[in-house]
């Protein structure tokens, strides 16, 4: 029996949730080592975890979700009325909120927008607008702006007079606009503040500063970041006026859901983010879905077989190897593949540059496998001291290697030129082509060397 005195976290929250006790409950959570709060929000029942929220003053609760998934927190948040909702969503920053409401059914989400604050809510919309992994997805709204007409002081006079607003941006800058609301030059704090109050903000603001656009892509924000050290970017709009900053921190968390995105849809969850506190049927239908298509592709490629049954009952050492022929071909494609999404991603290769990746590929595959094929015939030759098996087997693994590593660089490709995705559909069908491929191989050439196989 677990001493009293050794309770699990979520434990002593949901005995913290009975007493009502809500400054307890925000120092326990504050005391979570980091990405200790997601799972311990998992543990705790239904129930409880809509009190956390509503015990908690919005800004707490507001702090609370922005340490969550964005599937997690919609999860928390749809238990509450829109009312409750708005008063936290009001209290998280920009991109927190879009992030948020993207991830709730589109009637929750404008019972919500109608009961946040006007301006708010207007702002929501307005950044709902853009793709979420492009700049105007990405950016901010909360970053400090003056008009290129001030002087120090005066920049120094609204900081003050607004510190309780400013106090919860990130500051770095001050972005200099000028009445049009152009951007016209960025101003360090450092500078601000080390110059004399009459000093005229154009005359110590970085001018023409670098920037990107509303439509800048994730990659080409990645890149940017990778060539700049710099803690965030403006953002403005086709005609140069300043809407956002796109901050260096979101850029790496949004390349990192991405990454666990594909990784998700490359494993067969299809459905979006999934959590095992979600409801039991609404986990098990997303992966049946997926697990039906794919049984009817290996049903197909296993087909093969029946066709030559005679010849696999004539050399049953032939269904030894061919698992291993189909695996390790199916291995070598999937490496293949994983090139093609990372170049996609980077923008290192182009839909169209088939020809270029299928040469690229076809080396690769070549000498693979001859090597692979010679390792297994080899083996297979020692096995059953059959040299005819082993040529048999062989042949097989290598043709089976090249047309696997070729397919596996090229089908991304012809996806992406049809405009579905290449991490969801490229393994299921790779698979199903080189088992297909890998068991015609070896049970052909076994039916055309069959009175050497089983003399």
């Amino acid at each position: 029996m677990r001493n009293a005195l050794h309770q699990e976290p979520w434990e002593e929250i949901e005995a913290i949730l009975r007493a009502g006790d809500a400054g307890r409950l925000k120092t326990c959570f504050e005391e979570l080592s980091p990405g200790e709060t997601a799972r311990v929000i998992s543990r705790l029942r239904e129930e409880d975890r809509a009190r956390v929220l509503t015990l908690l003053s919005p800004e707490d609760a507001a702090a609370l979700l922005e340490e969550l998934s964005h599937t997690q927190a919609a999860d928390l948040i749809e238990e509450l009325s829109p009312a409750q909702a708005a008063a936290i969503v009001n209290e998280m920053p920009s991109d927190e909120q879009v992030d948020l409401l993207g991830e709730l059914d589109a009637q929750g989400a404008a019972a919500i927008l109608e009961e946040m604050e006007a301006e708010e809510a207007e702002e929501v919309r307005q950044l709902s607008q853009f793709p979420p992994d492009t700049a105007g997805g990405l950016m901010i709204t909360e970053y400090l702006v003056s008009p290129d007409k001030f002087r120090v002081a005066d920049v120094l006079d609204n900081l003050r007079q607004r510190r309780e607003q400013y106090a919860k941006y990130d500051v770095q800058y001050v972005y200099i606009t000028s009445e049009r609301d152009e951007l016209v030059g960025v101003l360090r704090l450092r500078d601000l503040l080390l110059s004399p109050r009459e000093t005229p903000v154009t005359q110590i603001m970085i001018s023409k500063p670098l920037k990107v656009q509303t439509v800048t892509t994730l990659d080409d924000l990645q890149h940017f970041f990778d060539r700049h050290p710099f803690f965030g970017v403006p953002v403005t709009d086709e005609q140069g006026r300043l809407v956002g900053v796109v901050r260096r921190a979101d850029v790496e968390e949004a390349v990192g859901d991405r990454a666990d995105r594909t990784f998700l849809k490359v494993s067969g969850i299809v459905g979006g983010e999934e959590l095992r506190s979600m409801p039991l049927s609404v986990r098990a239908s997303r992966r049946l879905a997926w697990l039906s298509i794919n049984i009817v592709l290996n049903i197909i490629a296993a087909s093969v077989i029946a066709l030559y049954q005679e010849t696999l009952a004539a050399v049953i050492a032939l269904a030894v190897f061919l698992p291993i022929v189909s695996d390790m071909s199916g291995n070598a494609g999937n490496q293949a593949v994983a090139v093609s999404l990372r170049e996609l991603t980077l923008g290192l290769v182009k839909p169209y540059e088939l020809v270029r990746v299928l040469l690229k590929e076809a080396g690769v595959g070549i000498i693979n496998g001859l090597l692979l094929g010679v390792l297994l015939g080899g083996v297979a030759w020692a096995w059953q001291g059959n040299p005819y098996l082993g040529f048999v087997v062989g042949v097989a693994m290598a043709l089976n290697t090249l047309v696997s590593v070729v397919l596996g660089g090229t089908i991304p490709l012809l996806l992406r030129r049809m405009h579905m995705d290449p991490a969801l559909a490229s393994g299921p069908i790779l698979t199903t082509v080189t088992d297909m491929c890998g068991f015609f191989l070896v049970l052909s050439f076994a039916t055309a060397a069959l009175p050497w196989l089983a003399g």
